[in-house]
């Protein structure tokens, strides 16, 4: 992280010496927060994070090349950076600013970092993102503490945006070369998808992981051993189509996971945040955490998928016969129980559709 401080702080050097010098020097007791305890009537940080989900949710508003974690991670940064360069009360993802008084509004750094990053993200909204951002600042009263706050809130997401801005989101996916060998991973019905998705993802900067691969799973089972046979097994009784064996819960659990995961664990995030009064600054760390691992997660699993190419499941039971595995049993017709399968193959040696 310490090469990615050093960029950053080259990166921003211009902005961070345009503050206001009104700002002067950090006090004594900048390691002590002064936020009260209080939720402001409408959280800035839960508000942005429902803003970014109703376009995430828009169809065609997200770019079917660039996964919609990076956005999160992106917004989610620079609303945390704002408000802690305010609050102090830990250390900055990225960008470190001086000299930043503790009397500037939180409320207008966070709704100003998260407003340049959409609007950078997603210029189609800039119309809509320009009418949010002016309601949520008509809640903080006129003077100079919501003029600081707008402004640290736009050099940090002005700093953040400019450090990821080659950071492989934006380049094209790379072409796909299907196997033909039991294991290897082909297309998949009932769609016959012409190319995987994201396989570029694997070559994005991650936010925090040293590299794609730092963690990288162990590869997939043998194919003709028991432990792939057992899995094999448990999915084409359990996830297909009308099953007869799974529960109701196990049903609605392949349901979820077939799902937007980052979309849903926000939602959650939210509801944490609204039963357990955060405070800003305690909101803007949390939902920076959250975004931050799911964008690294979807980098390093796009990685791992990428790197063992295993067929999906949907292929492995169809294909069962060619597998050299006496306990696996071809079934021609198997389709998971969500209807179709996705256009990538699954995290190696898991088992799921």
């Amino acid at each position: 992280m310490t090469r990615v401080l050093v960029t950053l702080t080259l990166l921003c050097a211009s902005l961070s010496a345009q503050i206001p010098k009104s700002f002067g020097a950090p006090t004594d007791d900048e390691h002590h927060s002064t936020e009260g305890h209080a939720v402001p009537s409408l959280n800035p940080v839960l508000q942005w994070n429902r803003i970014l989900l109703a376009i995430v949710r828009t169809p065609g508003a997200q770019p079917g090349t660039n996964h919609a974690t990076r956005s999160f991670a992106l917004m989610h940064a620079a609303i945390y950076d704002a408000v802690n360069a305010i609050a102090r009360t830990h250390e900055p993802y990225l960008v470190r600013l001086t000299g930043v008084p503790r009397h500037a509004s939180k409320q207008a750094a966070s709704a100003a970092a998260a407003h340049a990053v959409l609007a950078a993200l997603y210029p189609a909204f800039h119309t809509s993102l320009d009418d949010e951002l002016q309601q949520s600042l008509t809640q903080i009263p006129a003077g100079k503490d919501k003029d600081e706050g707008m402004f640290i809130g736009q050099t940090v997401a002005d700093c953040i945006l400019a450090l990821r801005s080659n950071d492989g989101a934006n380049a094209q996916p790379i072409p796909y070369v299907f196997g033909g060998a039991p294991g290897d991973y082909q297309s998949t019905p009932p769609n016959f998808p012409s190319q995987p998705q994201f396989t570029h993802w694997s070559h994005v900067t991650p936010f925090a992981l040293e590299r794609a691969n730092q963690f990288l799973p162990g590869p997939p089972p043998a194919l003709t051993g028991d432990t792939y046979s057992e899995a094999l097994n448990e999915i084409k009784s359990l996830g297909t189509t009308d099953s007869t064996t799974a529960t109701a819960d196990e049903e609605l659990t392949g349901r979820f996971w077939n799902g937007a995961i980052q979309n849903y664990w926000n939602e959650i995030t939210q509801t944490a945040a609204l039963d357990r009064d955060l405070t800003i600054a305690q909101s803007a760390r949390l939902f920076a955490l959250l975004n931050l691992a799911l964008a690294d997660g979807v980098i390093a699993f796009y990685d791992a998928k990428y790197t063992y190419n295993f067929w999906r499941p949907v292929t492995a039971i169809r294909a069962a016969d060619s597998d050299n595995n006496p306990d696996t049993i071809a079934d021609p017709n198997w389709l998971p129980e969500v209807g179709k399968t996705p256009l990538t193959h699954p995290i190696p040696g898991l088992m799921r559709s």
